[in-house]
């Protein structure tokens, strides 16, 4: 990781700055706290498992979207808040893994216990979303120095732009529907709308910038 100035890490003036894998490990206490919490309010039965899968679909979406768009939003805006996240960029990306792993961890649990859930899943969600459990996957796996060397510069990049473009789909797709009847999911919507706004004007910014 990059040498960075001391008081870049930080954004809320307070000179404590959560950095590196100590926010992975955060992440994981909160969203285990989170989970703990939810099935102790709506049970451990079907009715809480499914605000599982909801809650921690949420926090995932929105782990992605940070990930999604840190090194845009840092070139585009450079604060104390958007040099963190450059920063912490990797660390968001597993602590989205984290809570993904979560989310699937609650999906398996309810098809294996109520079969109305499994048999109202269609194939074609079986096998988009599955794919997109291997995509975050691939990438957490290659979020580690030893890992990306082995898989080289070139590849690296490849899988991890493909990969994260590909979830950003599945989000929006999974969202969508949903945000077309109930007016609670059209902040998530809105959200990826904008990360993907972000990514292109920061692209744009990029060509248009004299050689």
């Amino acid at each position: 990781m990059s040498t960075v100035p001391s008081n870049a890490l930080g954004f809320d003036g307070t000179g404590v700055h959560l950095t590196g894998w100590p926010l992975v490990g955060w992440a994981f206490v909160l969203l285990t706290t989170m989970v703990a919490i939810t099935l102790l309010v709506y049970g451990v039965d079907e009715p809480g498992l499914h605000a599982v899968i909801r809650y921690t679909a949420r926090t995932s979406l929105v782990l992605f979207s940070g990930a999604f768009v840190a090194s845009s939003l840092y070139q585009l805006k450079r604060t104390s808040f958007t040099r963190w996240l450059r920063v912490n960029r990797r660390y968001v990306g597993v602590s989205f893994a984290v809570s993904h792993a979560m989310h699937l961890a609650a999906i398996i649990t309810l098809a294996r216990v109520s079969a109305k859930f499994a048999g109202d899943v269609s194939r074609v969600t079986v096998i988009a979303g599955g794919l997109g459990f291997v995509v975050v996957a691939l990438l957490a796996a290659t979020s580690f120095d030893r890992t990306a060397a082995w898989l080289g510069p070139r590849r690296w990049r490849m899988l991890h732009k493909t990969g994260v473009y590909y979830l950003w789909f599945i989000f929006f797709v999974t969202y969508l529907p949903p945000a077309l009847q109930f007016v609670t999911y059209v902040p998530f919507v809105v959200l990826l709308l904008a990360a993907m706004g972000v990514r292109l004007w920061a692209r744009v910014g990029r060509r248009l910038q004299p050689v």
